[in-house]
């Protein structure tokens, strides 16, 4: 059976991912935390690159709370409409932007507690927000950072959270916000879900996944 790592192991793993990675970062456009706020929500089964097109064009026109807590419901759906699931996503957006403006002075919350009580606001996408727009360390599990993490074998997790507090273990806290970039880079570019381009990847005599394959 396939063992997890060790953390000399995922540390290693890590740097070879930084050399192949050079430049991971957060993909979703946002000038501020309530940018990337209503950009996380709007990337649930949705591509960065879709979001980013669809943001592009409605932060000109709202980008606070207040802007989007006073919007007609109809108005949000129209806006958001080709990043999918955009009834659920509409109404998600302005009910946070109420809360918001009503428990929180219309400031995003910058601890996990208060991020979680907002509409449509999971751990994965508290994450996002803490790490990215306030430097708390975070490691926000999506789909891409729980296929690979678990492919890899840095844990064997069948839920994203579980995966999420396996990670933290696994990996030193000073590294869990980079380690989502990582992750998640190598998951689009490399660790594809249904054909992983092996031939590619610089961490093969690291990966369960390889080994079991060859």
């Amino acid at each position: 059976m396939a063992r997890k790592k060790t953390k000399k192991e995922n540390i290693e793993i890590l740097d070879r991912l930084m050399l192949l990675h050079p430049n991971a970062h957060c993909e979703l456009e946002h000038s501020s935390a309530f940018e990337l706020l209503i950009a996380t929500i709007l990337s649930a089964q949705c591509t960065d690159v879709r979001v980013n097109i669809v943001t592009s064009e409605l932060f000109k026109k709202y980008n606070t709370p207040e802007a989007f807590k006073s919007l007609p419901i109809k108005t949000i759906e129209n806006e958001i409409k080709t990043c999918g699931l955009y009834k659920s996503k509409a109404q998600k957006i302005k009910d946070t932007s109420l809360m918001i403006c009503e428990e929180f002075d219309g400031n995003v919350p910058d601890n996990l507690d208060d991020l979680v009580k907002l509409p449509g606001v999971g751990r994965k996408t508290a994450g996002v927000v803490l790490s990215n727009a306030f430097n708390v360390p975070a490691i926000a599990v999506d789909t891409h950072v729980f296929r690979v993490s678990n492919r890899i074998g840095i844990v064997k997790e069948n839920t994203p959270e579980k995966t999420e507090f396996a990670l933290m273990k696994a990996i030193p806290k000073d590294r869990w916000t980079h380690s989502h970039h990582l992750l998640i880079f190598h998951g689009r570019r490399i660790c594809k879900a249904r054909k992983p381009e092996c031939e590619n990847c610089n961490i093969t005599e690291y990966c369960n996944f390889f080994k079991s394959n060859i």
